[in-house]
């Protein structure tokens, strides 16, 4: 049986009740490529930051990406409302000239904080796409993918 569902085949939230609060981290990774008119931009500055009309993109990325991930039992249904112990964005060009953005979430709790990784990465790659379309509609998010997962039941890394 599914754990989002009831014998009857009705949706229900997983009962985390009688489980035991442990230590989990998740880190989530988003890819966003991007044309050659923003690569130049990004060159300009070393790849650290991309300014546009509307700001700091990577900075507001962070700030967005960390903000979706504490709201992330709000978008997605049944899942549980965590309060996170600690979020973190980072943002990088990759050698294939790549934006690299990797969230990681932890929590001391009673299940998974993979969702709250995976908002955060995507919510991030979502802004910089927002904050660059008026530069180019050039802009391809590749892949939101979880690259590891620790505590609860099993552990996962991605290699």
């Amino acid at each position: 049986m599914l754990s989002h569902l009831t014998a009857e085949n009705t949706p229900q939230m997983v009962n985390v009740t009688e489980k035991q609060a442990t230590k989990r981290i998740a880190r989530a990774r988003a890819v966003v490529a991007v044309g050659e008119k923003i690569l130049r931009l990004l060159d300009e500055t070393g790849g650290k930051e991309l300014h546009t009309a509307k700001g700091a993109v990577f900075q507001t990325a962070v700030i967005a990406g960390i903000m979706a991930a504490k709201k992330t039992g709000d978008l997605i249904p049944l899942c549980h409302p965590l309060p996170l112990g600690h979020c973190q964005i980072e943002i990088t060009v990759s050698e294939a000239r790549e934006i690299v953005i990797d969230c990681t979430a932890s929590i001391i709790a009673k299940t998974g904080i993979e969702m709250e990784a995976l908002t955060g990465a995507s919510v991030a790659a979502l802004t910089v796409y927002d904050m660059c379309k008026a530069l180019s509609h050039d802009i391809v998010i590749r892949e939101v993918k979880l690259m590891e997962k620790r505590g609860g039941k099993s552990d996962f890394v991605r290699e």
